[in-house]
This record gives structure tokens, C-alpha cells and sequence, in this order.
């Protein structure tokens, strides 16, 4: 069975609760939800605004530096002396070349060494005008090298560093060309990384007579990357527009391409973020391309470092959230009890004076509406007392007068029977026997004439039924035969007055039956747990089965003799007046489930029982 949860059959107490929790509770919940949640992305949105402007900052500086690289790589054009110890390197390598271009060992020595001190003297001044500058080489259109170097030694492949130069400048009219960052090692055998500026040296005739490359050291770049490696605690790439790593700041991607990167992949604006996740960790990319290199900076930023801060003031919103909460929720317990409390103390009250107790009062301690409702029902007790008490005085009246109308209506009914009988014996026997027939009258005289409104107990019942069936023997001497079987506890037990004579005489004027010489009649009790059956049985001519069930329907009791209830006053005019009354009184004291109830079984006879609480009750009548 599914049972419908509705909020208006809930207590008072949880309705408040729960409002309360409703009102103060979710809206409290939303907001640290809300201000953490806002946190979070305002420091995620300051954190990209700063790294761009830091990103900008240091490819400003990054692009300064590489375009005083190429101002430098223009140096040779505007250095005669240079230029004219290049063409005579030229001149010198020509003439020692064979048709079939096999070198010659040079045999002027001194003409080769005045060439190369000329060209590395300039070239050693080139060198220290740009710090950062690792390396400066010098070609002549032959392939012979010049060079200066500051530290780290040359490269240990010239050659075919110079093969790939020359063909990244094979278009080239003299402007100088950015290389990505290559790895190579040095004649000292050490691993060098290094971004290259090239150039090819043109004379007066705009003919190419030469070649300069500038190696500049990515450690230029670690002095830029560094501070903002620092703040955001993450890791830097540069890539050109090939996907060519300029430059790794840990180290392990530089001279890579990563152009089938993810990461490179998704930095495809100018400018933006985004974020991804590598090995179960995620991170928050920002990038920004500079406008002069076309070289893009890409700050990868673990979001675990970029919301280390966050988390901190999110514990401490979501602490204080649930604080709040806890504190609301225990006030929200306390007034709500302590609304409710007066109401639960009243209902409880009610619940006394429906079981019939109107001497509750209800503590009238403050006047709120709560105090005014606990006036109005210590009035409403009052006046209920004062009106039961009244129905109460009215229906003593009223049981009384009920009582004395039923005396009414038995006392001469018997007499007259009594004196009838006592009229015809002294006609037939005219003899002393009247004088005992007298004094049984009046046995019975005094016992039926005092208040009817008292109890007696059943032995004085038995007695006076005997009585009574004296006098019947004196009329019809020998038959009537009364029989008592009854408990000796129940013999003393209070009786409602003239009970069972009623009953007996019903009996005998009802079912005498003629053809029969003695009428037996006996007179039992049958105690059960909560009722004392007494049992009126005789053996006369017994009840037809209609009148039978319109006698118990006018004693009220139609349904447990399986018959339907006649038309009213139809039961009363079938029954003698005896059995009603005694019905009728018996309800009165006692109740409506007590009383009379008759069952007969034709030319047998009939039994009439009497049903009585097993304990004595207060008198109604009072």
C-alpha cells in the first residue's frame, strides 16, 4: 500500500523545521556553492589575464632581442674592411681551385693568415656587441669558415651546418633569415641548443660574396620564461609556425616538432586558452603569438596549482556555509519546539477532557495568540463542566420520572391480580387459609410499594417471587412449582426492585398451559467474564415464532434473533407491559447492551433471560 506524503498532515514542529531549513538553510547552501564556484573562475580568469600580459611582456623582449640579432648579421655590409678580406678569401680560394675543383694545399701562407686575423678581428667585435651571442661564422661563397666564439666551443659539423644555411637562403636577397632551434655538439663535445640568425653578404653589385650566422643560446630566453614559470608555477613552450620547438623550459621537447600535438593543435587562434588533460591531470593552456617571429608561447598552468588557493577559500566558504547551517537548523529546532510546545501541552489537555476530564486548566503565561487560545479554553472546559453537569441534573430528573411512571404502571396491575385471587379463595373456602393469603399480600404489598430508584440485592428478588407463587397456590393450590438454583456468591449481589416478579408473572398468565396439572418454573444464573445471565425458564404452551420475534423487536432486540425490525409499537402491544418495564429499567442503570431477551419453543415453553453487568454500576438515577 503506498501511502501519500502530504505536508499538510505533517506536525506542526517539522512543518516549521522543515521551513526553516527551506528559508534558511538551501539559500545558505546556494550561496557558498555559488561564491566558490565564482571564485574559482574569477581566479582562473586572472590568472589567464596575467600570463598573457606576461606572455606579451616577454615576447616583446624576446622579439628586441632576436631583431638586434638580424641588426647585427647586417653588420659585414657596412664594414669595408671586412667585406674586402672576404672577396680576397674568395680571390684566394679561385685561384688555387683546378678544373677538376680538387683544393690545393695554399703555399702563401702569410696572404691566408692576414685574411683570417682581418675577417676574425671584425668578426670577434661583432660578436661582443650583442650578449647571448654564442657564435659568430663567417663564409665565403667557397665554404671557408671565419668564426668568433664566446664560449662552448664551434660546431663540430660546419659543414653541414653550412649546407643547410645556405639552402634556407637560396631565395634570399640579402635579407636574414630566422632559423628554429637546432641541437648540436661542439669540438669540446658538448650538447648545445641554439636559434640562428643567417644572412647572405652581398657587395657593391648586390652579388653574394659571403654568408654570416649568428648561433644565439636558448639560455637568452631562460632570463624571460623564467619569472613566469615562477608565478604560475607551470611549464613554457615556444614553437614557430612549422610546429618547431624554439624553446622547452624543462628541457625536453627543444629542436622536437610537435606540429601533431594536441596541445599545439587546439592553440590555433592568436591568442586564447583553453584547457586539457595529460596523464589524468588537467591543465589550463594560455598562449599568445608574437606579432614580429610569428613564434608562439604556450603556459601550461596544472590546474590542481592554479586552484591550490581556491580550494583553501573554498574549505573555508563551504566550513562557514556549514556552520551557518548547523547553527540555523539547531534554532530552527529550538523555536520550533518552543512554538509548538503550548500547542502539544493544549492538545494533550483536549485529549484529558475528551476522556471526561473538564478539571484541566491551561497555563496562561504570556498574551500572545498562543495565550489567548489557552483563555478561550480554560472558558470552553468551564462552560463544557457547567453544561454537562446540567444535562446531567436533567436526565436524573428525567430517569426519575421514568421510574415513578413504571411504578405507576406495575403496582396496580398487581394489586388488582393479588385481590382477585384473594376474592375468589374466601368465596370457595371461607376458611382460616384467608389470613395467610392476607399476610403474603402484605409481604408483597411493602416490598413492591417503596422506591423504585434503589437497589436490593437478588436474594430479597427470590423471596418476593416466592411470595408471589404462594399466593398463586392458594388460588390454584399446588400448580406452581418455583425453582431456584443460583450461586451463593451472586445471592447478596445489588438488583435493581421488582426484577423478576414481573417476569414470573408473565410466565404464569402468558403460558399456563391447561392440559398440563403443574407448571414448573425455574429460576438459574449463568456468570461469564463480563455479564450475569439470569435464566426464567417455565413449561408452558412456549411462543409462536412470529410473536416471538415481534416481542424481542419491541424489547430491542431484532437482530440477535436473525429477524427484521416491524413497524414501531408493533413489538410493545405483543408483549406484556411486565417484560418491557423490567426491560426498560434494566437499560436505564445498567446500559443499552443489558436487558431482556426471550426464547420459546412451541408447546415447550420459554425462557426469558436477564442479562447484568458482572461489577455494580453507580445508579443513574443518582
Amino acid at each position: 500500500m503506498i501511502v501519500k506524503w502530504r505536508f499538510g498532515d505533517m506536525k506542526m514542529n517539522r512543518k516549521l523545521l522543515l521551513s526553516f531549513i527551506m528559508l534558511v538553510s538551501i539559500p545558505l547552501v546556494l550561496m557558498g556553492y555559488y561564491s566558490s564556484v565564482k571564485y574559482t573562475q574569477s581566479i582562473e580568469q586572472k590568472t589567464i589575464a596575467y600570463s598573457m600580459k606576461m606572455q606579451d611582456s616577454m615576447m616583446v623582449r624576446v622579439d628586441d632581442y632576436i631583431e638586434d640579432m638580424m641588426s647585427i648579421s647586417s653588420i659585414p655590409a657596412y664594414i669595408d674592411d671586412l667585406k674586402q678580406n672576404l672577396i680576397r678569401s674568395n680571390e684566394y680560394y679561385a685561384e688555387r681551385q683546378h678544373d677538376s675543383l680538387e683544393p690545393v694545399m695554399p703555399d702563401h701562407f702569410p696572404q691566408l693568415l692576414s685574411i683570417q686575423r682581418g675577417i676574425e678581428g671584425e668578426l670577434g667585435f661583432i660578436n661582443s656587441i650583442k650578449r647571448g651571442a654564442n657564435a659568430v661564422y663567417l663564409f665565403d661563397k667557397y665554404g671557408n669558415s671565419y668564426y668568433s666564439i664566446a664560449s662552448g666551443g664551434i660546431r663540430s659539423h660546419l659543414d653541414a651546418s653550412y649546407a643547410y644555411w645556405l639552402d634556407k637562403l637560396e631565395h634570399s636577397k640579402g635579407e636574414a633569415a630566422l632559423l628554429p632551434t637546432e641541437k648540436y655538439i661542439s669540438n669540446l663535445q658538448s650538447e648545445k641548443y641554439a636559434f640562428t640568425v643567417v644572412r647572405k653578404i652581398m657587395d657593391r653589385s648586390l652579388q653574394p660574396i659571403g654568408l654570416i650566422a649568428i648561433d644565439a643560446n636558448i639560455s637568452v630566453i631562460d632570463d624571460q620564461i623564467a619569472e613566469l614559470d615562477q608565478v604560475t608555477k607551470g611549464k613554457s613552450l615556444i614553437v614557430d609556425q612549422a610546429g618547431n620547438v624554439i624553446y622547452d623550459s624543462r628541457k625536453q621537447l627543444v629542436a622536437s616538432n610537435l606540429i601533431t600535438d594536441e596541445t599545439v593543435k587546439q592553440a590555433k587562434q592568436w591568442r586564447g586558452s583553453f584547457f586539457h588533460t595529460e596523464a589524468g591531470e588537467q591543465w589550463l593552456n594560455i598562449y599568445s603569438t608574437s606579432e614580429r617571429t610569428g613564434w608562439k608561447v604556450i603556459t601550461s598552468i596544472p590546474v590542481s596549482e592554479l586552484t591550490s588557493e581556491t580550494v583553501a577559500v573554498r574549505s573555508v566558504i563551504w566550513i562557514t556555509t556549514i556552520i551557518a547551517v548547523i547553527l540555523s537548523v539547531a534554532v530552527a529546532i529550538v523555536l520550533s519546539y518552543a512554538i509548538t510546545k503550548p500547542l502539544r501541552r493544549m492538545a494533550s489537555l483536549m485529549k484529558r477532557v475528551q476522556e471526561g476530564n473538564f478539571q484541566v486548566k491551561f497555563p496562561v503565561k504570556y498574551r500572545d495568540e498562543v495565550g489567548l487560545l489557552g483563555s478561550q479554553f480554560n472558558r470552553m472546559t468551564v462552560r463544557l463542566e457547567q453544561l454537562i453537569q446540567d444535562i446531567y441534573e436533567m436526565e436524573t430528573k428525567k430517569n426519575k420520572a421514568e421510574l415513578q411512571a413504571l411504578q405507576n404502571q406495575i403496582n396496580p396491575h398487581f394489586m388488582y391480580n393479588t385481590l382477585e385471587s384473594i376474592r375468589m379463595s374466601a368465596e370457595v373456602n371461607d376458611d382460616s387459609s384467608t389470613a395467610d393469603m392476607i399476610a403474603t399480600l402484605g409481604k408483597l404489598l411493602r416490598y413492591s410499594i417503596s422506591e423504585l430508584d434503589g437497589y436490593t440485592v437478588l436474594r430479597d428478588e427470590l423471596q418476593h417471587v416466592q411470595h408471589y407463587v404462594e399466593l398463586l397456590n392458594y388460588r390454584y393450590p399446588d400448580r406452581f412449582v418455583l425453582q431456584c438454583e443460583v450461586e451463593q456468591e451472586l445471592l447478596n449481589r445489588p438488583v435493581i426492585k421488582l426484577m423478576l416478579q414481573p417476569v414470573v408473572e408473565n410466565a404464569i398468565y402468558h403460558g399456563l398451559d391447561e392440559r398440563k396439572s403443574r407448571m414448573f418454573i425455574s429460576i438459574r444464573t449463568v456468570v461469564s467474564q463480563h455479564v450475569v445471565a439470569i435464566r426464567i425458564a417455565d413449561n408452558g404452551i412456549g411462543i409462536e415464532p412470529d410473536r416471538l420475534a415481534q416481542l424481542n423487536e419491541g424489547l430491542g432486540n431484532p437482530r440477535r434473533f436473525g429477524v427484521a425490525p416491524g413497524p414501531e409499537g408493533e413489538g410493545a402491544k405483543s408483549g406484556g407491559i411486565g417484560l418491557k418495564n423490567v426491560n426498560e429499567r434494566i437499560k436505564l442503570q445498567y446500559g443499552p447492551q443489558y436487558g431482556l431477551s426471550v426464547s420459546s419453543v412451541p408447546e415447550e415453553g420459554t425462557e426469558v433471560e436477564i442479562l447484568l453487568p458482572v461489577e455494580r454500576r453507580a445508579m443513574r438515577s443518582g
